[in-house]
């Protein structure tokens, strides 16, 4: 089964084949494979990660399974704000209060991250109004949240459990364990959330605990259920190019000790591989990691900076696990590009405890035949 593959990947133990991997697609990718006739309309449309389209969209392309697959029980603003356009402008964009109270610019048919033009959460005054009371814990947290059976979503409360407690499924399904900062930096902002360290510090550490707790609740409350996992993992994306967007001395001081306490809980249920899901160049905090028990880096950007878990490997030893690495931009170029691609993927394969995955989601420059020819060969070599 493809879940006893990655568990015996991340265990250095032996395996039959590497298990396929991706990260989903952009919804402009599907739309273009849709109209070049490989996967139906409605296919494109109705895609999300681990949902029926997913699978079908995998299977035709000859991936094993989406590693985006996992329960999340909700850990951000419960209710989350009610999205609506403030003003509209002349050439198609708008002014957009999302769901994290944050105002952006939002440009028609554009799919990547919108600018911000104004945040909700400025102050205590706001934090209070706004923010706290959304961030408290209730058990419908997770009774409403979603479980992926073979084919379907069902709620957590409705036959969702039992499916865990069963723990029968060939795919691999983990746990979400929420984001401690990540989401902390979308609603105050990359400059909010620097000013706040100074101007209140004593505000930034309450958003801080309020959070890492409702993650820890939610954690602590799923397992206690009996329900199963494969894996953890979190969301952060707290990195840029050039490294990170908070000081690595500052995230270790406030964050790192949440970590330790939630993986300290996952170990106590029998889950010992945990990942994180950071883009950008993660290198100063992937030590705080690995000391709070994340040990598994997902998706390692290739980036610009060429990442890749050899060095880290050499510096942090066999503790330090991996899933992605893999350029997904020879998808747009040739043959010879995968080839080049795959036989550098398999050098890294060699170390153990990595699998590759592309990236990030595969971009719309991304050739069909290419990917499909991508899988194809990996199974052949692998």
């Amino acid at each position: 089964m493809n879940r006893n593959r990655l568990k015996a990947i991340m265990h250095y133990k032996p395996y039959d084949r590497l298990p396929l991997i991706h990260f989903g697609f952009w919804h402009e990718t599907l739309d273009k494979w849709a109209e070049e006739g490989h996967i139906r309309k409605e296919e494109a449309t109705s895609w999300g990660d681990g949902n029926v389209s997913d699978l079908t969209i995998t299977e035709k392309l000859g991936f094993d399974f989406n590693y985006a697959s996992v329960f999340r029980p909700a850990a951000r603003l419960f209710p989350a704000f009610e999205g609506k356009i403030v003003k509209k402008l002349p050439d198609g964009s708008t002014h957009l209060l999302n769901g994290e109270g944050v105002l952006v610019l939002q440009h028609p048919d554009a799919g990547s991250i919108p600018v911000e033009i104004e945040h909700t959460l400025t102050d205590r005054a706001s934090w209070e109004e706004n923010y706290k009371w959304r961030y408290q814990w209730e058990k419908e947290r997770i009774s409403s949240s979603l479980v992926r059976t073979e084919e379907t979503f069902v709620r957590f409360d409705q036959g969702g459990l039992e499916f865990l407690r069963e723990d029968k499924h060939d795919f691999p399904y983990g746990l979400h364990c929420g984001s401690l900062y990540g989401q902390i930096r979308n609603i105050l902002g990359v400059v909010g959330s620097s000013y706040l360290l100074v101007d209140d510090e004593e505000l930034l550490d309450e958003i801080i605990d309020t959070i890492a707790d409702l993650c820890y609740q939610n954690v602590k409350y799923t397992l206690e259920t009996g329900a199963k996992f494969d894996f953890a993992h979190f969301w952060e994306d707290i990195c840029f190019k050039n490294g990170p967007l908070i000081a690595p001395d500052v995230f270790e001081e406030k964050v790192g000790a949440h970590y330790l306490r939630i993986t300290k809980l996952l170990k106590q249920h029998g889950i010992d591989i945990v990942s994180l899901d950071c883009d950008g160049k993660i290198d100063t905090l992937l030590p705080i990691w690995l000391k709070n028990g994340v040990n598994t880096m997902f998706p390692i950007e290739v980036g610009t900076w060429d990442a890749s878990i050899a060095p880290w490997r050499e510096q942090y030893g066999c503790e330090l696990r991996g899933i992605g690495g893999m350029n997904k931009t020879v998808f747009s170029q040739n043959h010879a590009a995968v080839d080049a691609e795959i036989k550098r993927l398999m050098k890294l394969v060699t170390l153990g405890g990595f699998i590759p995955c592309p990236d990030h989601r595969i971009a719309p420059d991304a050739k069909w035949e290419l990917v499909s020819y991508y899988t194809k060969t990996m199974r052949e070599w692998s």
